[in-house]
């Protein structure tokens, strides 16, 4: 039987290599480097027209996606691997069982990046009071808020130990679980992603104050999905798929809802007739059971 699949169109910047890749025989191939964990967030509201979401263009310099619209994210950090984290919402077991082949340990270190990550990002604090209060703006906006950000970006310091500064507990019930993707083989830098979706603490508002991208701003789902029709360099396909389901989804909240199964995706590429959805003659072809 064959298995479903789907192709997205191959970004321009990655054809040289891919193409380079494919000519190559197996035989001579380099051995695929081992995918980094990674956590990317989808965060995400309710708007006059339906779901928005944050979305940041990555600047040239950046070595993974430049130039691209992506959502916040990055790869786990050595920091990130703490047991000792002040955590509110679904346990580190709990999460394990949400995210196929992870355990309760990586779960943890993988949430907690996904948290650090939005907070790097945006300067949204996903935590509260450990009487259960959210943060608020004024508290997010602090300058000790502000230094803790500057400092957990330099890797100055763990984000877990910097709430444990500021007295507040990592919540974890912010997030969600919506996919899980990787890098294909052919790549020479590999990300073992998953995407997470979260919804802002009410009063916190995301920001553009990260060096890793030139503009960030809320976007309707439909409209970058349109600009991404006519331009095949606009984003990598998870990201793709990830907005296709946001333009599906009727509120905040729906996105928010856990998923049954998120299996894991790795697309490849593939050599196919040139025509306008291949210019080139190469796409990504993905496993497909959407």
């Amino acid at each position: 039987m064959t298995t479903p699949h789907r192709d997205f169109p191959m970004p321009p910047a990655l054809v040289p290599a891919v193409r380079a890749w494919l000519d190559t025989p197996e035989a001579d191939r380099p051995a695929p480097v081992a995918p980094r964990a990674a956590a990317t967030v989808m965060v995400v509201r309710d708007g006059a027209q339906g779901v928005e979401v944050f979305m940041q263009t990555r600047a040239a310099s950046m070595a993974f996606a430049p130039g691209m619209m992506v959502f916040p994210g990055g790869g786990v950090d050595p920091r990130d691997e703490v047991t000792d984290a002040a955590w509110s919402g679904p346990t580190p077991q709990e999460w394990s069982a949400r995210m196929p082949g992870t355990t309760p340990a990586s779960a943890q270190q993988l949430v907690l990046a996904a948290a650090r990550e939005v907070f790097e990002e945006t300067g949204v604090l996903l935590a509260a009071h450990p009487d259960g209060r959210p943060v608020s703006e004024a508290e997010a906006s602090a300058p000790a808020a502000v230094e803790g950000r500057r400092r957990v970006e330099a890797r100055e310091v763990a984000f877990s130990d910097l709430l444990t500064e500021l007295g507040l507990t990592v919540r974890t019930e912010c997030l969600s679980v919506r996919d899980h993707w990787t890098t294909p083989e052919c790549e020479p830098r590999r990300y073992d992603t998953w995407f997470f979706a979260a919804r802002i603490p009410e009063g916190q508002e995301p920001d553009d104050g990260t060096s890793e991208a030139v503009s960030a701003s809320w976007e309707r789902p439909a409209a970058v999905l349109e600009r991404a029709a006519g331009d095949a360099g606009l984003m990598l396909p998870p990201t793709i798929a990830a907005l296709e389901d946001l333009r599906a989804a009727g509120s905040a909240a729906e996105v928010l809802a856990d998923r049954h199964e998120v299996p894991e995706v790795m697309p490849w590429p593939e050599e196919v007739p040139v025509g306008p959805d291949a210019p080139d003659g190469l796409v990504m072809r993905t496993p497909w059971r959407r």
